[in-house]
């Protein structure tokens, strides 16, 4: 029997209009092997979570560039522990200034990219975790 390829929910959450840097880590991923669900933009962290949760993901991805992220992420890791997925890690890319990067830990993210992340560099982060995960179901 061989493995089914990881699944990847990548998010747009709150009102951030840009998208591009998240197609191109959709289509990266993607053509690196993994199953990739991208839901558009404008999410709520309820509509990330539900997704998440319903496509049976292995690592949530999130991109946020508004700045908003100190809000956005601890609530979909909230969301997620208390629908009892708690287990799904987040890789959170975008504009994340360093002083925010323990607290971002403390709310799920295994992995912080910033602009200048190379893409290869998001998909072998994005693998390794979610085989992390897989291996620990």
């Amino acid at each position: 029997m061989t493995e089914s390829r990881l699944r990847v929910l990548v998010a747009k959450p709150g009102l951030d209009g840009h998208d591009r840097g998240a197609k191109v880590v959709a289509r990266a991923l993607r053509d690196a092997g993994m199953e990739v669900i991208y839901t558009g933009l404008h999410q709520t962290p309820e509509m990330v979570a539900n997704a998440a949760i319903q496509e049976d993901v292995d690592v949530v991805g999130l991109s946020i560039m508004s700045g908003a992220h100190g809000h956005l992420v601890p609530e979909i890791g909230r969301l997620l522990r208390e629908k009892g997925a708690g287990d799904i890690p987040i890789v959170l890319g975008g504009i994340i200034p360093q002083d925010d990067f323990a607290a971002m830990n403390e709310a799920g993210v295994k992995a912080i990219l910033t602009p200048g992340s190379s893409l290869a560099d998001l998909v072998e982060q994005v693998r390794v975790i979610g085989e992390k995960k897989r291996a620990a179901e």
